[in-house]
């Protein structure tokens, strides 16, 4: 194929190689969208997709395909599914988060209303489920439903975790196990299943989508407290003002004196926030280090995401992925 990547993101790179490909993910997306009865359904849904973002989810599981040598239309439908999935848990997050803003735009809920956005999710969720039965695949049908319903368990616990001083770094970890990793991992996977892989190859997919969907998710939640949440779409801060105990906080308090904890237990777990308290919780993190910690636990996730990708035979695509993982983390370089 000999495509020069060199000058190009990871993710840039991977849509080249497979611009085919998501012509077809994105007709199918948009065909899909559409209802006959509901209109808002549509304007919504495009509110959503139509905002942008690097579409990294679809562009893993055409990857993970093409590598493995599929050639059969199913990659198509199965890189609209995990794109569907990922919209529909995006309208419902940004309803429980009562969110303003998403990829620098006003969240749907916003725009319209929760009730809106909260069916829109549901019907895409539905959307997604037709498309991977049509790939008459057992398995396939298994990998993601049981990966939508650990992204909904995911929600949950974070629900009872996210502001709670007790939250440690286990169970955060297993919370964005679900909400985030589970999706990247079943994209991964499913692409070699369709491609009928051999199954220590669909296992390296796996592990490499949850190692770098982990990775993901530290950096974000890293980016948040570091000044850096412009690229996200969102402003500085956003995490602590929602009360959310990402890594840094777990990390910061789990070194905390007595009259730091108070300061935490005040701001996370009463959300009685005064002026100045952002910048004073900024100034603990770094006092603790925990931006630092965080910051190397995502570099070693995407080191072992890389490690995964790296057991697979050679392809130029393997070679992309393995990129990917360290382009996550330039963010936090």
């Amino acid at each position: 194929m000999g495509i020069d990547t060199t000058d190009q993101s990871p993710p840039k790179a991977l849509r080249r190689w497979l611009s085919c490909d998501m012509d077809a993910v994105d007709a199918l997306i948009r065909a899909r969208m559409a209802s006959e009865h509901a209109p808002r359904i549509a304007e919504i849904s495009t509110h959503l997709v139509g905002a942008g973002g690097k579409r990294l989810r679809p562009l893993m599981t055409l990857a993970a395909a093409r590598m493995c040598g599929h050639d059969g239309p199913h990659h198509i439908a199965l890189a609209a599914t995990v794109e569907f999935i990922h919209t529909a848990t995006l309208l419902h997050d940004d309803v429980v988060d009562e969110s303003a803003r998403r990829r620098g735009r006003p969240t749907a809920n916003r725009l319209w209303d929760n009730k809106s956005s909260v069916l829109v999710g549901d019907y895409l969720f539905a959307r997604s489920f037709q498309l991977m039965v049509g790939t008459g695949s057992m398995r396939v049908l298994d990998i993601l439903s049981d990966a939508a319903a650990r992204i909904a368990e995911g929600e949950v616990l974070q629900l009872t975790a996210a502001q709670d001083l007790r939250t440690d770094e286990d169970i955060y970890l297993r919370v964005i196990r679900g909400k985030t990793a589970a999706l990247f991992s079943a994209a991964c996977e499913v692409g070699g299943v369709v491609a009928g892989a051999p199954d220590t190859h669909c296992a390296a997919l796996a592990e490499y989508g949850d190692a770098l969907g982990v990775s993901f998710q530290i950096v974000d939640d890293y980016l948040d407290y570091s000044g850096a949440g412009e690229a996200l779409g969102k402003n500085v801060g956003d995490d602590f003002r929602e009360r959310k105990l990402t890594l840094p906080v777990i990390k910061a308090v789990a070194r905390a004196d007595a009259e730091e904890r108070a300061f935490w237990a005040r701001v996370i777990e009463k959300g009685e926030q005064r002026e100045g308290d952002l910048e004073h919780a900024i100034d603990l993190l770094n006092r603790h280090d925990a931006l630092e910690d965080t910051r190397k636990d995502a570099v070693a996730w995407a080191r072992r995401a890389r490690n995964a990708i790296e057991a697979l035979p050679g392809h130029p695509l393997r070679d992309i992925l393995a990129d990917l993982a360290d382009y996550v983390v330039v963010r936090v370089s």
